[in-house]
Protein backbone atom coordinates (compact mmCIF):
# COMPACT_ATOMS: atom_id res chain seq x y z
CA UNK A 1 0.00 0.00 0.00
CA UNK A 2 1.72 3.16 -0.87
CA UNK A 3 1.41 7.15 0.46
CA UNK A 4 -1.39 8.14 -1.93
CA UNK A 5 -3.60 4.72 -0.81
CA UNK A 6 -3.04 5.66 2.64
CA UNK A 7 -4.06 9.06 2.44
CA UNK A 8 -7.13 8.11 0.44
CA UNK A 9 -8.26 5.65 3.21
CA UNK A 10 -7.61 8.28 5.93
CA UNK A 11 -9.69 10.51 3.49
CA UNK A 12 -12.35 8.02 3.49
CA UNK A 13 -11.94 7.47 7.08
CA UNK A 14 -12.68 10.76 7.94
CA UNK A 15 -15.46 11.23 5.74
CA UNK A 16 -17.20 8.42 7.38
CA UNK A 17 -16.66 9.90 10.59
CA UNK A 18 -18.26 13.18 9.48
CA UNK A 19 -21.53 11.68 8.65
CA UNK A 20 -22.17 9.18 11.32
CA UNK A 21 -21.64 12.20 13.40
CA UNK A 22 -23.97 14.40 11.62
CA UNK A 23 -26.83 11.11 11.63
CA UNK A 24 -26.25 11.08 15.45
CA UNK A 25 -26.44 15.00 15.98
CA UNK A 26 -29.57 14.81 13.70
CA UNK A 27 -30.87 11.96 15.36
CA UNK A 28 -30.59 14.04 18.74
CA UNK A 29 -32.26 16.85 17.17
CA UNK A 30 -34.83 15.08 16.05
CA UNK A 31 -35.69 13.12 19.59
CA UNK A 32 -35.75 16.67 21.24
CA UNK A 33 -33.97 15.95 24.09
CA UNK A 34 -35.39 11.33 24.07
CA UNK A 35 -31.87 10.57 23.21
CA UNK A 36 -28.34 12.03 24.24
CA UNK A 37 -25.40 12.23 22.17
CA UNK A 38 -23.73 9.62 24.86
CA UNK A 39 -26.52 7.36 23.85
CA UNK A 40 -27.14 7.53 20.15
CA UNK A 41 -22.83 6.66 20.03
CA UNK A 42 -23.43 3.58 21.98
CA UNK A 43 -26.26 2.66 19.43
CA UNK A 44 -25.74 -0.41 17.24
CA UNK A 45 -25.69 0.18 13.51
CA UNK A 46 -29.49 -1.54 13.47
CA UNK A 47 -30.40 0.68 16.42
CA UNK A 48 -29.36 4.06 14.05
CA UNK A 49 -31.25 2.73 10.94
CA UNK A 50 -34.35 1.91 13.08
CA UNK A 51 -34.31 5.24 14.76
CA UNK A 52 -33.60 7.41 11.38
CA UNK A 53 -36.65 4.95 9.70
CA UNK A 54 -38.78 6.33 12.19
CA UNK A 55 -37.51 9.72 12.16
CA UNK A 56 -38.79 9.94 8.24
CA UNK A 57 -41.80 8.18 8.73
CA UNK A 58 -43.09 10.31 11.60
CA UNK A 59 -41.46 13.32 9.61
CA UNK A 60 -44.05 12.35 6.50
CA UNK A 61 -46.52 11.88 8.03
CA UNK A 62 -46.20 15.38 10.11
CA UNK A 63 -45.66 16.99 6.40
CA UNK A 64 -49.01 14.94 5.09
CA UNK A 65 -51.39 16.23 8.35
CA UNK A 66 -50.04 19.45 7.66
CA UNK A 67 -50.96 19.77 3.62
CA UNK A 68 -54.25 18.18 4.74
CA UNK A 69 -55.18 20.75 7.09
CA UNK A 70 -54.07 23.22 4.97
CA UNK A 71 -56.71 22.24 2.39
CA UNK A 72 -59.56 22.13 4.46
Amino acid sequence: MGDSDIIKHLKDLESESKNLKMELFRACWYMRGGVTLQEAYHMSPDERSILGQLVKENMDTTKKVVYLSSNI
